[in-house]
């Protein structure tokens, strides 16, 4: 499983938008699972992009707010 997770940056730098992508391997789907970078990465996030074999339970760790995208 991948799940791939946009970490938008709010800053402005040399009047450009910086941000950080993250690549995170879900493994076999259990969030306890999840190495603690990449829960923090997800509770960080303004955008996830995520497909159907993402367990739910991952996906409820992020923010309140954030945009989930599903690519199948």
């Amino acid at each position: 499983m991948l799940i791939v997770v946009f970490l938008l940056m709010r800053q402005i730098m040399d009047k450009e938008k910086s941000g950080k992508v993250y690549l995170i391997g879900a493994g076999p789907g259990d969030p306890k699972l999840l190495t603690l970078k990449a829960a923090e990465a997800i509770a960080q996030s303004d955008v996830v992009i995520y497909d159907y074999l993402v367990n739910p339970e991952i996906l409820a760790m992020a923010r309140y707010g954030v945009e989930l995208i599903y690519v199948g």
